[in-house]
């Protein structure tokens, strides 16, 4: 079974920075995209960023130049490098990944539980 773990999460000010990683682990064969998505309480979960195997990289507009993903393919973990935080970032941040986790298995999309990011003073 195949499991993603965040961590990183935490209160921090306005224009504060944290980062955030999200390790995959169980039965994996290989890692297509990777990404990070987040949800404040009564909005719709929304896109952040992505990252591809090669290390191609998509962002919502609300993060550009403020967010960075990234990727570490040995350690099938995903990162996100969040500084200049606004409290409009609030949020539970979750992880995922497009995974195979056998060979000739079909790939499927994986979720992880979510770690909460507080920006406030």
């Amino acid at each position: 079974q195949v499991q993603l773990v965040e961590s990183g999460g935490g209160l921090v000010q306005p224009g504060g920075s944290l980062r955030l990683s999200c390790a995959a682990s169980g039965s994996i064969f290989s890692i297509n995209a990777m990404g990070w998505y987040r949800q404040a309480p009564g909005k719709e979960r929304e896109l952040v960023a992505t990252v591809t195997t090669g290390g191609s990289t998509n962002y919502a507009d609300s993060v550009k130049g403020r967010f960075t993903i990234s990727r570490d393919n040995a350690k099938n973990t995903v990162y996100l490098q969040m500084n200049s935080l606004k409290p409009e970032d609030t949020a539970v941040y979750y992880c995922n990944a497009e995974i195979r986790p056998r060979p000739i298995y079909p790939t499927g999309t994986y979720w992880g539980q979510g770690t909460q990011v507080t920006v406030s003073s």
